[in-house]
């Protein structure tokens, strides 16, 4: 789409936000939001790639929580991924949760757990999602939006959906928060909300995903990556939404990162450059 792309910078851009959270020495965790290596990665060197960055994330002073991207998926396969991110997660699943103070919870979601990536191909999520992308999308490229209309140019290959048994796992870690007076902030790949990013961008079912949020009042916030430009908008039920601006897309000398001071009654995202910084004070 004419956006240049700044593959070797990007890893310097890390380099520099592990300095800084490390100089920081008050940082619990980091996070990585995904597509850890690019799609257009040979084949052959996408092992060696994933493990070149995670090596930089590994110097972080602390422990390290990733998700997995659409550009993950082109490279190696679900399993993989999840062994090689050390997701703290049972039964193979990329989604998990985890406390970083007693006041709080991470949820981290898996966007591709409905979707036509990362599976095998004859493995039944695959199917079911190539024959959803067939209904919702006429084109013969499942990853161009042409002739879709507003928030329907989400139906893409390149996109995914939450299925059944993490959304039902979502409603119960949500119920068990709410319960324990815990504030939540949802991280997951894709965004949930039209109006923080590009519709091309969105999960499939963000709707479902957000029915389920809304049903709750201890959701506060929800991260996002994917939409290399960022954005933010706050909910018609105060929930904020903050997709993060992609180091990608930062030419030499720029950078992309930044840290959040958490507050019993906000979120204060401190940017770096290109990363606005973004002040998410609660509904009350």
């Amino acid at each position: 789409m004419g956006v240049p792309r700044f593959y070797r910078h990007s890893i310097l851009v890390l380099q520099r936000a592990v300095n800084q959270w490390n100089d920081h020495k008050k940082l619990k965790f980091s996070i990585n939001f995904g597509d850890i290596v690019d799609g257009f990665c040979p084949k052959d060197k996408s092992l060696a790639s994933v493990q070149k960055v995670l090596h930089e994330f590994e110097k972080f002073n602390g422990p390290i929580y990733h998700m997995i991207g659409n550009h993950c998926l082109y490279n190696l396969p679900r399993s993989k991924l999840i062994s090689l991110f050390k997701m703290p997660s049972s039964d193979g699943h990329a989604y998990y949760d985890f406390s970083p103070t007693p006041e709080y919870r991470i949820i981290v979601l898996d966007a591709y757990d409905f979707s036509a990536l990362g599976w095998p191909q004859d493995h039944p999520i695959a199917s079911a999602a190539m024959k959803f992308l067939q209904e919702k999308n006429p084109n013969a490229d499942k990853n161009s939006p042409n002739g879709l209309v507003g928030v329907a140019r989400r139906y893409l290959m390149f996109n995914g959906a939450i299925g059944k048994e993490q959304l039902d796992w979502l409603e119960s870690i949500l119920q068990e928060s709410e319960k324990s007076k815990q504030n939540v902030i949802i991280c997951c790949h894709l965004p949930l909300n039209p109006e923080a990013a590009a519709p091309e961008a969105l999960l499939w079912n963000y709707e479902e995903v957000m029915a389920v949020v809304h049903r709750h009042n201890c959701v506060k916030v929800c991260f996002a990556g994917h939409d290399h430009k960022g954005g933010y908008a706050i909910d018609s039920r105060g929930v904020h939404h903050r997709v993060l601006e992609a180091a990608l897309e930062c030419p030499p000398g720029s950078n992309a990162f930044g840290h959040v001071d958490v507050y019993h009654d906000r979120l204060s995202l401190i940017g770096s450059d290109r990363m606005a910084s973004t002040e998410m004070i609660f509904n009350s």
